[in-house]
């Protein structure tokens, strides 16, 4: 009856366990800061507007993550993953010198 009972106690903590990983694992990506190292050296903004042109001589108008190659989000979504910021969720409408345009 003890190793019935072990068994039971040992099933029950790996179930507990699996459940509280899903949940992280399912969890949304947290949005990357402008205040970010990697978006401060890369002169991150959230919205493409607001970058300084006398900072960033790259940034030409129209540029935005949404129309990036590296912007991984989908159509509609106002937030997507981005590579470059570790899968960390950048806004459709920001910018970083990272730009590529999509072909």
């Amino acid at each position: 009856m003890k190793s019935s009972r072990r068994t039971f106690l040992a099933a029950g903590i790996g179930l507990a366990s699996a459940a509280a990983l899903s949940g992280r694992v399912l969890a949304e990506p947290a949005k990357v800061e402008e205040s970010d190292p990697t978006a401060v050296s890369l002169g991150y903004k959230h919205d493409a507007s607001l970058v300084d042109k006398a900072k960033q001589p790259k940034y030409t108008a129209g540029e935005h993550c949404g129309n990036c190659q590296l912007f991984q989000g989908k159509a509609g979504e106002d937030w997507g993953p981005c590579p470059i910021f570790g899968g960390k969720l950048v806004s459709v409408k920001g910018w970083c010198s990272a730009y590529t345009k999509k072909a």
